[in-house]
């Protein structure tokens, strides 16, 4: 009987890892296609976009020459650092912040202040982006560092639901004793709550900084193409002709060049991803 059943165990297991590994390999071929093609001349890559590169459709690294030479590239990854890194550090300390007053001041206030950021999460961007557009001209918010209040504003909802779901699992215990220590609330907070925060702070910051460094749509409202603080994704968009002529061999080259930063991030904080949501599901 264990026999079977340790035999149904482990074809269980077999299945499985096949599943995962078909998975893989889903996730993972479009940017092999991509990085594929990124080698191959712009006429091959219409006429056969799945064959690998051979000695006829080789071209080396004149698609990244090219690419950059169209683009402004290295600009473009620089301002695409300032807008990212400060609007993430913006989300974790004012949505951290939030979270805590929202948890531990219980009153109709924070209960309306709670839902109203829980349904900012389903109101789709399309729906508010006329009227964002014209607050960032009413209050000069086509910079940079408007690009980053504006971050802030949308990636309020997700961030305080899940720092509001960690927080509640914190002891009380640990904030009274800071205050009969003598510490002031901010002092508390800081000193006391923030460090237990940071596995739920590191998955928001991974999770806002993917978002918006591959954002396209509020870039290109808020800053335009016509600005000298276009991000990545602007100015890849850029490489398509206003009359739908692609140079798809500098397009794939500028994509692979642009996702290599996240994947590296993504890679290097993937684990604290889990540990962050696990630690953040919290029923209240």
């Amino acid at each position: 009987m264990r026999t079977k059943e340790h035999s149904n165990k482990k074809l269980g297991n077999v299945i499985i890892f096949c599943f995962l590994c078909v998975l893989t390999v889903v996730f993972l071929y479009p940017l092999f296609f991509i990085l594929n093609n990124s080698f191959k001349g712009k006429f091959y890559i219409s006429a056969d976009p799945f064959s690998l590169p051979n000695a006829e459709t080789f071209v080396g690294k004149t698609n990244y020459v090219n690419g950059l030479l169209k683009t402004g590239l290295f600009s473009a990854i620089g301002w695409s650092f300032f807008i990212t890194i400060v609007s993430v550090v913006l989300i974790i300390l004012f949505t951290s912040m939030t979270a805590y007053y929202i948890t531990r001041v219980k009153s109709k206030y924070s209960s309306i202040l709670y839902y109203m950021f829980t349904f900012s999460m389903i109101v789709p961007f399309q729906m508010v982006m006329f009227t964002m557009t014209s607050l960032a001209d009413t209050f000069h918010l086509r910079t940079p560092w408007g690009m980053c209040i504006l971050y802030l504003g949308f990636g309020a909802g997700l961030s305080v639901f899940m720092f509001s779901g960690f927080v509640k699992s914190i002891p009380l215990e640990i904030e009274e004793a800071a205050m009969i220590d003598g510490c002031n609330p901010l002092q508390t907070y800081f000193g006391a709550v923030f460090p237990i925060l940071k596995p739920t702070a590191i998955t928001v910051a991974i999770l806002n900084a993917m978002w918006v460094w591959n954002d396209f749509l509020l870039p290109y409202l808020v800053i335009g193409i016509l600005t000298d603080y276009k991000t990545i994704p602007v100015v890849v968009q850029m490489l398509v002709g206003s009359n739908g002529n692609k140079d798809m061999g500098a397009l794939m080259a500028m994509l692979v060049l642009s996702i290599i930063p996240i994947v590296i991030f993504y890679l290097t904080c993937q684990k604290y991803i889990i540990e962050g949501m696990v630690a953040g599901a919290v029923k209240g």
